[in-house]
């Protein structure tokens, strides 16, 4: 009796499983808002320097003050960074009749002498009330301050999938997901509350570590609780849970726009979802492969009394539970390591080809999802339409890679994401509407790259380190997404110098992916030796029940939210 058959004695997909996965799947729609919480709670609104204080205390317009406090820039509005030494009272000599061109003809006869924002900023709050960027004056020669809290919480993505995914094998599911919902609680509402941006990046560094072990560990206990043929089926209702979390921020953000109780707001629910976790049974497979049997037959019978198979459950014992993961048992006394990746040539190309195609998806994709404000169209639409396309993406791809197969998906879709971020880069400014809808088929195909890349990912990998092998994607994949924020930076020196990197990346790694084998049909490498006779183009081995197993699982990988 494989364990399969004995969740089927106690019933795979009745009440339990129902109830399990729903309770689950309702935290993933709050991972979203924290993942992209950054677009609202660091929009920057548009501001100019302060007013000298003997100008505030005049009887002007504040049409008239800006007139006199400060000069123009480029595109005739006031400076966002620099003011006049002292008022410019002369300017209202013509009564504020003055074009844009005589005001800095103007300054250039005068020869007037300029200084930064001495008395700090005044900000148009008008999509949100409040941001980080207006409480700690994150402008002007602070404004990388922003970019460096993304990359801040994006660290603790990736200290988090490290960490917890280790920590995990060793603990147990379970236990993880209690401390990974607490932790998320107490850092969004530490973060709520902080009093400066070093404590802010702190806490969101644990907000970060807190969402990789609330990714991980329900992925785990949905599939190890249920049966592989309804796996795909739940797996893409977890997927689109992350996809609706989207949609369920801006509707948040929308009604709270002020930024500390916006990131209460999505921190609170998760002292629910920590008392709700302690009904969550640990995972039957985790202990007996941890030398736990007894408490694994207890669980296993407490689902069977859930489900109204008491009798049933009552017929199992640990000699049938042990027999049951014999297979599993003996598979997981080997020990391997990152290094058995790059142990022969076929697996070194393999791996770096990998690297480069998940590092550039995540580059790429939090490039554009965490820059909304350069497209000049109000952050909650273009939010909503960014959320909305991976709806459409996943679909295409997922019919794409079941016909077209695997590495034309791939390379495709990446090659077509980055081309649509490039071709931005030539179309001006003023043209919203088409740099609008170049980025959303740039966001879409990033978003259907990501389905490809887990999927594709685990048919590449032999058994013995395919967890290995997703684990050092991922990796690569956190690594893209910290950079990303950064490469804006770029853009203060040279303003195209972003799009170009952020569309260069996609293609260049949709070309490398070309040198991947094709996985379509073909049965799961178990070890390395399989890899290198994939590669040769010697037969494969006849696929076994096992390997149709691990390739199920597998398959489900891909509706995990980017």
């Amino acid at each position: 009796m494989a364990f399969s058959d004995v969740l089927e004695q106690v019933g795979s997909t009745g009440r339990f499983q129902v109830l399990h996965v729903v309770l689950l799947c309702v935290p993933v729609l709050m991972m979203a808002s924290h993942n992209l919480l950054q677009n609202f709670v660091a929009a920057v609104p548009f501001h100019h320097c302060r007013a000298h204080s003997n100008v505030s205390q005049s009887q002007l317009s504040p049409e008239e003050m800006l007139l006199i406090t400060g000069p123009l820039d480029q595109a005739a509005r006031p400076h966002k960074c620099q003011r006049y030494v002292a008022p410019q009272w002369h300017l209202l000599a013509n009564n504020g009749t003055f074009s844009s061109g005589d005001l800095r003809e103007t300054e250039d006869d005068l020869d007037v002498g300029l200084q930064g924002c001495e008395d700090g900023w005044s900000y148009n709050m008008t999509a949100m009330t409040s941001t980080i960027i207006s409480e700690w004056d994150l402008v002007c020669d602070q404004r990388s301050l922003k970019q460096m809290g993304q990359t801040v919480y994006m660290g603790g993505v990736l200290v988090g999938a490290l960490l917890f995914g280790s920590l995990s094998d060793r603990y147990g599911r379970r236990i993880l997901l209690l401390i990974s919902y607490l932790l998320m609680a107490v850092s969004g509402t530490c973060v709520a509350f902080s009093s400066s941006f070093s404590l802010y990046c702190l806490f969101r560094f644990g907000c970060g570590m807190a969402l990789s072990g609330n990714g991980l560990n329900t992925f785990s206990l949905i599939v190890e609780w249920i049966p592989t043929r309804v796996r795909t089926v739940i797996g893409t209702i977890t997927g689109y849970c992350y996809t609706i979390g989207q949609l369920i921020l801006v509707l948040i953000a929308y009604f709270i726009r002020d930024w500390r109780w916006l990131t209460l707001a999505v921190s609170l629910p998760f002292y629910v979802f920590f008392l709700i976790a302690w009904w969550f049974h640990e995972s039957a497979r985790w202990l007996v492969l941890n030398n736990k049997p007894e408490q694994a037959l207890k669980n296993l019978k407490s689902v069977a009394k859930f489900n109204g198979r008491h009798e049933e459950g009552e017929k199992i014992d640990i000699n049938i539970l042990q027999e049951s993961m014999k297979k599993e048992l003996s598979s997981a006394q080997g020990s391997y390591s990152y290094l058995d990746l790059f142990r022969t040539r076929r697996m070194r190309t393999m791996t770096l080809a990998v690297s480069i195609v998940w590092l550039s998806t995540s580059f790429a994709y939090y490039g554009l999802a965490m820059d909304l404000q350069k497209f000049g169209v109000d952050i909650f639409l273009i939010q909503v339409i960014f959320g909305a396309v991976d709806i459409p993406a996943k679909v295409v791809i997922t019919v794409c890679m079941s016909f077209i197969g695997r590495r034309p998906s791939q390379s495709g879709v990446l090659i077509v994401a980055g081309t649509s971020i490039l071709l931005n880069l030539l179309v001006p400014h003023e043209k919203q509407l088409i740099r609008t809808c170049l980025a959303v088929v740039g966001k879409g195909c990033l978003a259907a790259s990501f389905n490809c890349c887990y999927l594709y990912t685990g048919e590449l990998y032999p058994t013995i380190i395919r967890q290995s092998g997703l684990g050092w994607a991922s990796m690569m994949a956190r690594v893209g997404s910290m950079v990303a924020p950064m490469v804006l930076l770029a853009g203060d020196l040279v303003p195209w110098l972003p799009g170009l990197i952020y569309g260069g990346a996609p293609v260049l790694s949709g070309v490398a992916a070309i040198f991947l084998p094709e996985t379509l049909g073909s049965p799961l490498p178990d070890t390395i030796q399989d890899v290198e006779d994939r590669g040769s183009g010697r037969r494969p081995k006849k696929l076994s029940k096992e390997t149709i197993t691990l390739q199920n699982m597998e398959t489900d990988l891909l509706k995990l939210p980017a």
